[in-house]
């Protein structure tokens, strides 16, 4: 009540000189006192981080609802996750979009330039915030296509209140730059120290992680632009790519607010009052291959059904009422859940690990534009993704002679190495859902056999897009432009089947 009244006091005051005489002491009066001017650029740094990782809106939704049911990790008969039966929600399909934008778009923007006015901060803080912002743009770019980038969260800092949308050819080459010279302009000096939640400001654990997004950005271009692709790629690699132990992922806590939380932990977490009802299950796709190759991370991701003694996964497209004839189980009680263990509000989020570089270096080796041993990093990947759920909980242990024997049962195939590759690729990057969805669609590995629900929007494809929010169209002019360049109808249902550029 009392802020209250000062405000509307201020107010007062303020149309009182406006209509008598001007005041040289008008801005100052006008100045909430208790209001910061300037935002600490650690502050804000360690914000921006946790916005990226988001909160359980847009995990549930792009995530949860629909990367992980397409690309067939999890399956669900509840009829609100649209992923698996390729239908089309509105918000549910924008909710990156629109959450990215208004909080780790905005902030990273106001960051970057307070950087580099030279008003605070230094030259390190400056290089990790651009490779940052790519992590941010990577993310979005991948999901939607062309989006707003150079103009983007410049609304307050130079009115630009309604941005461009760039090509995603435009975006990919003008994040490598970044990452380049954002990499050369962290020295061992400087930096946010503690405030960074990824590496606690370590410079040369950045400078690995920029070359390693560096890497995973190269190889994206792979099939559109295989030439550039292989000068990024040889760039990353000449650079020094991450080592054992230096995976890129933000810790979290349970509160004391929501943003602290994981936001898929969140959802998927049941002791925690999830909102996700419970719905999910692995997917039949996923722990059918795990047992194929007899798998040791299949008890780490999974618990075992309440109905069975042995792993169970659910397909794809069932619904509360076609899961009665499904031969496999009838009720939801039947199937595999995700492991508690690792599903927790506290578990860390993934952005990009060990295991990730050393297959993309693998399929990098293969294609002839590395000159280290395909299978060296193939294995070493394989290592460094089952040592890599000690991070969600330090009872998950999988010993070196398990990792050993299963090696031995599923050795690297030269003539089959891509698809090894892309399939190994897909089971790291579990609970990394925007990753696997991308690096699934650039590749076509592992090869999924869709689903055919009544009524789906796709004519039975898997999605290879999200939509862009429609309600953008009536408030951004430019929105048009960059649909009819994607050759996007305005039916934004449509967009769906509409691959993205570097999908080839």
């Amino acid at each position: 009540m009392k802020q209250l009244f000062r405000n509307i006091t201020l107010v007062a005051v303020a149309l009182m000189l406006t209509t008598t005489a001007c005041d040289d002491g008008f801005a100052e009066l006008n100045t909430d006192p208790n209001a910061a001017i300037e935002i600490n650029p650690n502050f804000q740094f360690s914000w921006v981080q946790l916005r990226t990782s988001g909160e359980r809106y847009e995990n549930w939704r792009a995530a949860l609802i629909y990367s992980s049911t397409m690309i067939q990790h999890l399956a669900t008969t509840c009829s609100y996750w649209s992923g698996d039966k390729y239908f089309y929600n509105a918000g549910y399909s924008s909710s990156l979009f629109d959450r990215q934008y208004t909080q780790a778009v905005k902030d990273m923007q106001d960051l970057i330039a307070t950087l580099e006015s030279g008003a605070a901060g230094d030259q390190t803080m400056l290089g990790m915030a651009r490779i940052w912002r790519t992590v941010i743009f990577h993310r979005m770019t991948d999901l939607y296509g062309d989006i707003p980038y150079s103009e983007a969260g410049k609304g307050f800092i130079e009115g630009i209140d309604f941005p461009v949308f760039d090509t995603q050819e435009f975006i990919y080459k003008d994040m490598l730059k970044e990452l380049e010279e954002g990499i050369a302009q962290i020295s061992d000096d400087g930096g946010f120290g503690s405030a960074d939640f990824l590496y606690g400001g370590d410079p040369a654990k950045w400078r690995r992680f920029g070359y390693s997004m560096m890497l995973r950005l190269g190889m994206r271009m792979s099939e559109v632009d295989p030439g550039e692709a292989q000068k990024w790629v040889e760039k990353a690699i000449q650079g020094g790519t991450l080592q054992p132990g230096e995976d890129a992922f933000i810790e979290h806590t349970n509160g004391p607010e929501g943003i602290n939380r994981n936001g898929i932990g969140e959802v998927l977490d049941l002791t925690n009052g999830s909102a996700g009802e419970g719905c999910p299950r692995l997917s039949e796709t996923f722990v059918n291959w795990m047992k194929d190759h007899n798998d040791p991370r299949l008890d780490i991701i999974g618990t075992l059904p309440v109905n069975g003694t042995e792993h169970n996964g659910l397909p794809n497209g069932l619904d509360s009422e076609t899961i009665a004839l499904n031969p496999t189980g009838t009720t939801t009680d039947d199937f595999s859940t995700v492991n508690q263990a690792i599903v927790k509000v506290s578990s860390p989020m993934m952005f990009l690990t060990v295991a990730e570089s050393e297959f993309l270096l693998a399929e990098a080796a293969v294609r002839g534009w590395h000159s280290g041993s395909a299978q060296q990093h193939f294995e070493n990947g394989i290592r460094a993704a089952m040592k890599n759920w000690e991070r969600f909980d330090a009872s998950i242990v999988v010993e070196d002679a398990v990792i050993d024997e299963y090696i031995a049962n599923n050795p690297f195939d030269e003539a089959n190495a891509m698809q090894q590759i892309g399939e190994q690729y897909w089971a790291a990057t579990f609970l990394n859902e925007y990753e696997a969805y991308s690096n699934w669609r650039r590749t076509g590995y592992p090869e999924l056999t869709p689903t055919n629900y009544p009524n789906n929007v796709t004519g039975g494809t898997i999605p290879v897009r999200l939509a862009l929010p429609q309600g953008e169209l009536g408030v951004n002019p430019n929105m048009q432009e960059a649909l009819s360049r994607q050759s996007l109808p305005t039916s934004f249902v449509e967009h769906l089947t509409v691959p993205v550029w570097w999908d080839r």
